[in-house]
């Protein structure tokens, strides 16, 4: 982070002037990071109050804080007080972003927003000089920061953007000023919250409604309510695999574990192309980050060849082999479409043994969830998935269901369970693709499974 002055940062929260000049190079939530050039902002939380921790912070070496209720602080004369913490850490960012010329790219979608950012970076950074949203930083929080990572020699920074209510994609866009946006998908995340997948896409359209005219906006054409968005002011690129109208568009031509090949045609021309991963879902995100990549003038081939090399982040289809077994992980999170297009993607993985499904919970999806998981079981016995395993109270669902139409599934009460069941069943030849919403936690079946199987 390049240096603000406290002074100009009072300014933009409408804050009088501090007393001392300061001068900030990091801004941070945790008081656990103060020391010098450290800006401490304090944010209320369920659990731990930041405020609780300001004058641990000034103590520690932190210039200041941002507070939004009043309290003994010392030395209160580097306390700057607001009536939001958090909408200070946006002005903050936006006030900052201001001063950087890198193009923002912002992402975001229901399902395919991190891998499709992941795909972007690659891209992108096959031509210019680049940051990236880290991990699953895409919040009111974690946004702010990426952000505050532009250096005056950054190029383009890859912007994921998520949100749960409306307006928080609004917000975003006020601090990152994007200059082209993507959005892959509208399912029902945080349907529970915005009731209905309609005003799931008013609330990713916020992107589109934040972009400067003539700018380049990326829409996944196979998704039927994207599919129908009109932005004539907008610079509109269609992208899929279903759609006849697409812009770019692509035919599979062969998968393996922990790859696909593809021919990728846009442009009235087509180039063969490769991927870390499986699944149709991962080759419509590459078709994404190409249209990006294109839009932002590096050759196809150039594209293509960053594609082949990107790295697949956290637990996203992470394919490992363990004594003779394929384990795909894919835990890191779950809705029904990413749901669907997994089990969809271990029917037609290669296998020498069989095909094992274990599915936990999807988590805020309101008046669908009993629906979404029966329809896990009834998808699983469709696509002839040999084994279904369940954790979780509404995972209880989708076995039934699966063991209504005839297809072996089994539920577990406890994950221990689950997991010594597993790595009793399992042979060599099988493969076993583990998917639930990051709050299962069921990473901790894959590392136990690791520990008690043996062939």
């Amino acid at each position: 982070m390049e240096k603000l002055s406290l002074r100009e940062i009072a300014a933009a929260l409408g804050c009088p002037p501090p007393t001392q000049e300061r001068e900030i190079t990091r801004v941070i939530t945790d008081s656990r990071e103060a020391g010098p050039g450290a800006l401490f902002i304090a944010l209320p939380g369920e659990r731990v109050d930041g405020h609780d921790y300001i004058n641990a912070a000034l103590a520690a070496g932190a210039e200041a804080a941002v507070a939004e209720h009043d309290g003994n602080y010392t030395p209160a004369g580097r306390v700057l007080r607001v009536s939001g913490s958090l909408r200070a850490l946006l002005e903050i960012a936006a006030l900052y972003r201001g001063k950087m010329p890198a193009a923002v790219i912002g992402i975001t979608g229901s399902v395919g927003k991190t891998t499709t950012k992941e795909m972007v970076a690659a891209v992108m950074a096959s031509a210019f000089r680049i940051i990236k949203t880290e991990g699953n930083q895409n919040n009111e929080i974690g946004a702010p920061k990426t952000l505050m990572s532009i250096t005056p020699q950054t190029q383009v920074a890859v912007v994921e953007m998520g949100m749960s209510a409306p307006g928080e994609i609004r917000d975003l866009c006020y601090a990152a000023r994007p200059m082209m946006g993507i959005i892959t998908n509208v399912g029902v995340s945080h349907i529970e919250r915005l009731g209905s997948r309609e005003n799931i896409l008013k609330a990713k359209l916020e992107l589109a409604d934040a972009l400067p005219d003539g700018a380049v906006l990326l829409l996944c054409d196979d998704n039927d309510l994207l599919s129908q968005v009109e932005i004539p002011r907008l610079r509109v690129i269609r992208y899929g695999l279903q759609s006849r109208r697409a812009d770019i568009t692509a035919t599979i031509v062969s998968t393996a574990p922990g790859s696909t090949n593809f021919m990728l045609h846009a442009e009235g021309q087509s180039w063969r192309a490769t991927i870390p991963g499986t699944g149709e879902h991962l080759v419509l995100n590459a078709l994404a980050a190409f249209g990006a990549g294109r839009a932002m003038g590096i050759p196809a081939e150039t594209a293509i060849e960053a594609l082949k090399n990107y790295t697949p982040s956290g637990r996203r289809q992470r394919v490992v082999e363990h004594e003779g077994v394929t384990m795909v992980e894919d835990c890191y999170n779950a809705s029904p479409d990413s749901m669907r297009a997994a089990i969809a993607t271990l029917a037609q993985f290669p296998c020498n043994g069989r095909r094992i499904f274990v599915a936990a919970d999807m988590l805020e999806l309101g008046d669908v969830t009993e629906q979404s998981h029966r329809e896990i079981g009834a998808l699983c016995a469709e696509k002839g998935i040999d084994l279904l395993l369940t954790w979780g109270e509404q995972a209880r669902l989708a076995a039934r269901t699966a063991q209504a139409a005839g297809m072996e599934a089994h539920h577990f009460e406890e994950k221990t369970e689950l997991a010594r069941y597993l790595a009793a069943t399992a042979h060599r030849g099988d493969v076993i693709w583990c998917k639930a919403s990051h709050g299962m936690a069921l990473d901790e079946v894959i590392a136990a499974f690791y520990r008690e199987y043996h062939a």
